[in-house]
């Protein structure tokens, strides 16, 4: 029986993660959805070695990514899906090469910073987040203003893997890059593939509860104003995000709507894979499971 229904799948912050990332490749041969998009956090940290006893961080990429995907690419053939993806904060830009090789060899479409296309959806990506207390910075901006939260270190203090300006350290912005990337772009049938989640929702809740530095409370929600400003005003199709682990289990909700915008999480703070199956057409039927 003929069905119009589309199926795509979201992921992020998978962190490097052998088991999930074979349970996703498992599903995709199962299930073969028409799209898989991939947030952000999906290396392991830059400070572990050991991903597969000893081997070089470094090859992850090469090593297990690519032949993960290119493996997926000979068993379905034609049915093998679009794939989309990211880095995030927890990733070095430094391996942001190996994904541009990959995508020379057709294996996926490495999204951070551009406007690109899925039949009639505009998928846009980008991977920085507001400063946090962390010190890698290569994925981390300013996010209205100079500003940075009580216990966070800004971008001109932290560490970069690749070498960055001062003047782009000091006066870039996620509100000036979202304003650059989408210019007067119509956005009602586009699809948002953000690393992190808008400012004060359902999506970015923090465990900072009872928290302060030097006296004064953390802010209990660390998602990006810019984000949050640019989705209403916008009002794009659908916002995907990761980022912020535990704000689904403290929420209690993995979805938000920011006027008519659709927003996703897919971050958990679990071992099991999250993952968010929806057909663009029909959003308010998305699924999140957890494996």
């Amino acid at each position: 029986m003929k069905t119009d229904s589309r199926l795509f799948f979201f992921v992020s912050d998978l962190h490097g993660s052998l088991e999930r990332y074979n349970k996703l490749f498992a599903l995709i041969e199962e299930e073969r959805p028409e799209a898989v998009l991939l947030g952000g956090d999906l290396l392991p940290m830059f400070y572990i070695t050991d991903w597969n006893k000893g081997s070089d961080r470094q090859d992850f990429i090469l090593d297990y990514l690519e032949p993960g995907f290119a493996r997926l690419r000979t068993i379905l053939g034609d049915n093998f899906p679009q794939v989309f993806l990211i880095l995030g904060n927890d990733d070095l830009r430094a391996d942001e090469v190996g994904l541009l090789e990959g995508e020379r060899r057709g294996i996926w479409r490495y999204a951070h910073g551009r406007h690109l296309q899925l039949g009639d959806l505009s998928i846009y990506g980008y991977s920085y987040v507001p400063p946090t207390p962390f010190r890698l910075k290569d994925w981390e901006r300013y996010d209205v203003s100079r500003y940075v939260d009580p216990g966070c270190v800004s971008p001109e203090e932290g560490w970069h893997s690749v070498d960055v300006s001062t003047a782009q350290l000091r006066y870039t912005s996620i509100l000036k890059d979202l304003r650059e990337l989408t210019g007067d772009d119509d956005l009602s049938r586009s699809i948002f593939l953000f690393h992190s989640p808008p400012y004060k929702t359902l999506l970015d809740r923090a465990a900072l509860d009872g928290k302060s530095v030097d006296h004064v409370p953390l802010d209990l929600n660390v998602g990006s104003i810019a984000i949050q400003r640019f989705i209403a005003a916008r009002q794009p199709l659908l916002t995907l995000h990761g980022h912020v682990h535990e704000s689904t289990r403290i929420t209690g909700s993995w979805r938000d709507l920011i006027g008519k915008s659709h927003a996703f999480q897919a971050a958990h703070d679990g071992p099991e894979l999250s993952i968010i199956r929806f057909d663009p057409d029909k959003l308010r039927h998305a699924t999140r499971t957890l494996l």
